[in-house]
């Protein structure tokens, strides 16, 4: 009896052809961290070097600023061991969202106190997104597992700005 190896998976031998190369249009990462005090620094680092390789460079200091402020406030209020990172871009804006194990309460005064504990851990994304023209918020995650997701809205005509870029000199 003979032992031949048969796949019904087909596989693409060029991936030039299957893999088109790295534009603002095919940004799409989503990371799971460790809910510890390293994690910032690691989204705020691939942050950084995702947006270089898709030629974003411009809206950097915008999206690291506010990559690390979610990323600390996820790890703050998780009661989970992982935070969940999602960057994309959407309609001429970088769209990053985080997910923490914190569930939502169901007493309203412990709501209300959560999301003002949450709120003021976010003053400084506030004004990274304010200052780029963009959006912010919080809510239940939709996800299963449930917790909390925190996102933001950069457009990149914002972000730009906000590092300068564009700015005439005269």
């Amino acid at each position: 009896m003979s032992a031949t190896a048969v796949s019904v998976c087909s596989v693409v031998d060029d991936v030039s052809v299957a893999t088109p190369s790295p534009s603002p249009d095919t940004l799409a990462y989503s990371l799971t961290l460790p809910a510890d005090l390293t994690s910032p620094r690691i989204a705020r680092a691939t942050t950084r070097a995702v947006l270089q390789l898709h030629r974003l460079e411009d809206v950097t200091d915008a999206a690291v600023q506010v990559v690390g402020e979610l990323a600390a406030c996820a790890c703050r209020f998780t009661s989970g061991a992982e935070v969940y990172l999602s960057l994309r871009c959407r309609e001429e804006a970088l769209r990053v969202i985080f997910y923490d194990g914190h569930p939502r309460h169901t007493h309203h005064r412990l709501a209300a106190a959560c999301d003002a504990r949450r709120r003021a851990a976010l003053r400084v994304l506030g004004c990274v997104v304010r200052a780029c023209e963009g959006e912010w918020g919080f809510g239940e995650a939709r996800e299963p597992g449930g917790g909390t997701r925190m996102w933001a809205v950069l457009p990149w005509r914002g972000a730009r700005g906000y590092a300068g870029v564009g700015d005439e000199v005269g």
